[in-house]
């Protein structure tokens, strides 16, 4: 079984969770070939939609999704991966969660997460 990639115009939305903890690390899209190449390599693998083309999640960082298990949603519309996220974080801000900030009753945002890496550095940008 694979996603319905034609339901959502070729891109499913799929959520990576931390294999140790549970927390929800981030958000991103697959198309069929990041699908593909997740299942044979056993890494994540996702679809830029702002380059558009194919990235391997830490392929720049280091910080690599190993995927331990693959669940999709009834609709077989969202794929959730349960990841082991190696270098301690997804996010390309520096935090080990992409959701890292949490909104306040007054809609502004708090940083909740402490920062794992400093992206300047990493990323060399």
């Amino acid at each position: 079984m694979q996603p319905d990639f034609e339901k959502c115009g070729g891109l499913v939305p799929t959520i990576a969770q931390d294999v140790e903890d549970g927390e929800v690390l981030m958000l991103a899209y697959m198309n069929e070939d990041a699908w593909e190449r997740t299942l044979a390599t056993g890494e994540a693998h996702y679809w830029s939609r702002s380059r558009q083309k194919l990235w391997r999640k830490g392929g720049t960082s280091g910080h690599v999704q190993k995927v331990h298990h693959i669940r999709l949603d009834c609709d077989a519309d969202t794929v959730l991966l349960i990841v082991e996220q190696l270098g301690g974080a997804a996010c390309h801000k520096g935090y080990k969660s992409c959701f890292y900030r949490e909104i306040e009753s007054a809609g502004e945002p708090v940083v909740v997460s402490e920062m794992v890496f400093d992206p300047q550095e990493v990323y060399k940008k």
